[in-house]
C-alpha cells in the first residue's frame, strides 16, 4: 500500500511555498527520515522526509512548483529499490559487485579527470524579505572563496531591522565568488554570491576513492551523515543540533544503529543526552570597540541596522501617541516566598528554573482579561479589541533590544511561560529568532531590573497602547499594620497611551497587578 508524501504545515504567516529540490526520484530506495525533497516558503526552506522506507513510486509537484500546506507531494509504495526482484540470496552478493565496480570506476575517475575539480554552478541568493522588510544587509561571511563546505553549512548572515538570517549552502562545494561584501545593502533575492557544487580542493571525497557512491548502492541514505561513530539520519541531525545534544549519548534503532528521529525525540524527553556544561572561560564574550589610541580617542562606527530601526521606532512612539506613565509599588514577599519553598522541587519537574517573569506574564494576562483597553491597539481612526493576549518581553542582545512574543499567555502554565523565555533569549543572543516570532503582541513587559534600574519611563512598543516596566527589588522601610518592617519592594510603571486609556483604567491595571503578585493565590483560584 503507498503511503502518501505530504508538505509540512505552514505557519498561519506562510501561505504557500514552492518545491525546491527534489533529492530522490522515482524508482530510487528512500530509509525512513531520508530527506527527499525540500519546501521553500518566503522565510525558511523546510525538509520533507519519508515517512517509511519503500521506494518512491511517483512525485505529483515539479521543482519550481507551488504547493500549500499538508498538499500531497508524492507517493512511496513497498520495496527496496531497483533490486528488489532479485532472488534473496544474490542480494547482497549483487550489491556488494555493485559497489566495487562503483568504487573502482571513481577510482578511475579521480586518476583521469582534470585537476580543477569543478561542478555545476549556482547563484547564492538572499531570502525572499517578508512585505515589511525593504532590503538587509550583509553581516558576515562565514566562508571563503575556495574554501570547502558541506551542503546546509552557513555561508553568510544577512541582518535585516529585525533578525539576521542565515543563506546556507545548497550543495557540498565552494563559493566561486562573492558578490555583495560584508556591510552592503542586499534586497530580497538579491545575488550574494556563485557557488560550485563539488568545489573545495576535494575535501567532501571520501578516502577510499568512491565509497559514497558504493554507500549509494548498497541502499544506504546518501543523505545520513556520519558524527563520530553514529549514522545519524537528516531530520534526527537537525534535532540533535536544536537541542544541542550529544550524540555519542543516544541509541540509535534504525539499520546498522542508524539514528532516528524518534530516537532524537526519545532522549529529549528522558534527558539522556545533554551535553556537559561547558566551563565559563569558554563562553563567547561581549564583542568590544577596539582600542582606539590617543589621549583624546573617537571612533565613527556605522548604526547597525536593528539599531536603526529602535531608534526610528522609538522617537515614532514618541511623536505620535500620548504617552503618560503611572507608578506603582509591589511587595514581593509572597512571591519570594512561594519561589523560595518549590524552586528546586520546580527545577526537577520542569528542568528550568522558577524565576520572576513567570509570576508577572500570568498576573500580566489576567489583568490583561478585566482590562481591555489596555490589551486594544490603534489601527488608524479604529481600535482594535483583542480577545488573546500575547505578551512581548523584551530582551536584551548585544545587537539591541527585541521583543519576542509569547502566545496566548492566559493558556499558558508558569513553566511554559519560563521556558519560552528562555528559549527566546538564548536565541536572540544567537541571532536566531524568526521574524514571526517577533510580530504580533497586545501588551509588552521589559525588567530593567535586572542591570539594577530602580525606576524608569518604558516606551510604548506602537501599535500596543501599553507597556509594563518591571524594576530592581530592593529591601525598604514599610508601615504594616502600624509597625516598621524592612520588605522587597518593586517600582512598577506603566506607561500608556492616553488617546485610547483612561487614567482610572491605566491605575485600577496596575493595582489589579500589585493585588495578584501580593497574593499569588488568588492567579489560581482567578479571583
Amino acid at each position: 500500500m503507498a503511503t502518501e508524501i505530504k508538505a509540512p504545515t505552514f505557519p498561519e504567516s506562510v501561505a504557500e511555498g514552492s518545491v525546491a529540490t527534489w533529492h530522490k526520484k522515482p524508482g530510487d530506495s528512500v530509509e525512513r527520515d531520508e530527506l527527499i525533497v525540500e519546501i521553500e516558503t518566503d522565510k525558511v526552506v523546510l525538509e520533507v522526509v519519508a515517512p517509511e522506507a519503500g521506494v518512491l513510486s511517483e512525485a505529483l509537484v515539479e521543482e519550481g512548483d507551488t504547493v500549500e500546506s499538508e498538499q500531497v507531494l508524492g507517493r512511496i509504495g513497498e520495496g527496496s529499490g531497483k533490486q528488489e526482484a532479485k532472488a534473496d540470496g544474490d542480494d547482497k552478493d549483487d550489491a556488494k559487485d555493485d559497489a566495487k565496480d562503483s568504487a573502482e570506476k571513481d577510482k578511475g575517475d579521480d586518476q583521469g579527470a582534470a585537476p580543477s575539480g569543478g561542478g555545476e554552478t549556482t547563484e547564492v541568493k538572499a531570502p525572499t524579505f517578508p512585505e515589511s522588510i525593504q532590503e538587509g544587509t550583509v553581516a558576515t561571511w562565514h566562508k571563503k572563496v575556495g574554501e570547502a563546505v558541506k551542503r546546509d553549512e552557513v555561508l553568510v548572515d544577512i541582518e535585516t531591522d529585525k533578525v539576521v538570517l542565515e543563506v546556507v549552502a545548497p550543495a557540498d562545494g565552494a563559493l566561486k565568488e562573492i558578490s555583495a561584501e560584508e556591510g552592503s545593502s542586499v534586497e530580497s533575492e538579491a545575488v550574494l554570491a556563485v557557488f560550485e557544487a563539488g568545489a573545495g580542493g576535494g575535501e567532501a571525497k571520501s578516502a577510499d576513492g568512491g565509497a559514497d557512491k558504493a554507500k549509494a548502492s548498497t541502499g544506504e541514505g546518501t543523505n545520513d551523515e556520519q558524527v563520530g561513530d553514529k549514522i545519524v539520519a537528516p531530520a534526527a541531525r537537525k534535532l540533535i543540533a536544536e537541542h544541542d545534544l550529544d550524540v555519542a549519548a543516544i541509541s540509535g534503532s534504525g539499520k546498522d544503529g542508524r539514528v532516528l528521529k524518534e530516537d532524537v525525540l526519545k532522549a529529549v524527553k528522558d534527558g539522556s543526552a545533554k551535553k556537559a556544561a561547558k566551563p565559563a572561560s569558554s563562553a563567547k564574550a561581549a564583542p568590544s570597540a577596539p582600542a582606539v589610541e590617543g589621549e583624546r580617542p573617537e571612533k565613527r562606527v556605522p548604526m547597525t541596522r536593528l539599531r536603526k530601526t529602535i531608534a526610528k521606532r522609538l522617537v515614532e512612539a514618541q511623536q505620535t501617541a500620548a504617552m503618560l506613565t503611572t507608578y506603582n509599588e509591589v511587595d514581593m514577599s509572597a512571591v519570594m516566598a512561594l519561589r523560595g519553598q518549590y524552586k528546586e522541587t520546580f527545577l526537577k519537574s520542569h528542568d528550568v528554573k522558577l524565576g520572576f517573569m513567570g509570576f508577572f506574564v500570568k498576573a500580566a494576562s489576567e489583568a490583561l482579561k478585566r482590562f481591555p483597553d489596555v490589551n486594544a491597539s490603534i489601527d488608524g481612526s479604529d481600535i482594535v479589541y483583542h480577545g488573546y493576549q500575547d505578551i512581548g518581553v523584551a530582551v536584551s542582545t548585544d545587537r539591541g533590544l527585541v521583543v519576542p512574543v509569547l502566545r496566548d499567555t492566559d493558556s499558558m502554565k508558569i513553566a511554559d511561560v519560563e521556558k519560552g523565555i528562555v528559549d527566546f533569549g538564548k536565541r536572540a543572543r544567537d541571532g536566531k529568532l524568526g521574524i514571526d516570532e517577533m510580530q504580533g503582541g497586545t501588551f509588552t513587559i521589559t525588567n530593567g531590573g535586572t542591570f539594577g534600574s530602580l525606576m524608569s519611563t518604558p516606551i510604548l512598543n506602537p501599535p500596543q497602547t501599553a507597556i509594563l516596566g518591571m524594576h530592581k527589588i530592593q529591601d525598604r522601610p514599610m508601615a504594616v499594620n502600624g509597625q516598621v518592617e524592612i520588605r522587597p519592594m518593586m517600582y512598577l510603571a506603566l506607561s500608556y497611551d492616553h488617546r485610547m486609556i483612561d487614567g482610572k483604567d491605566a491605575v485600577r491595571f496596575l493595582v489589579t497587578l500589585k493585588e495578584l503578585l501580593e497574593d499569588p493565590a488568588r492567579l489560581l483560584l482567578d479571583i
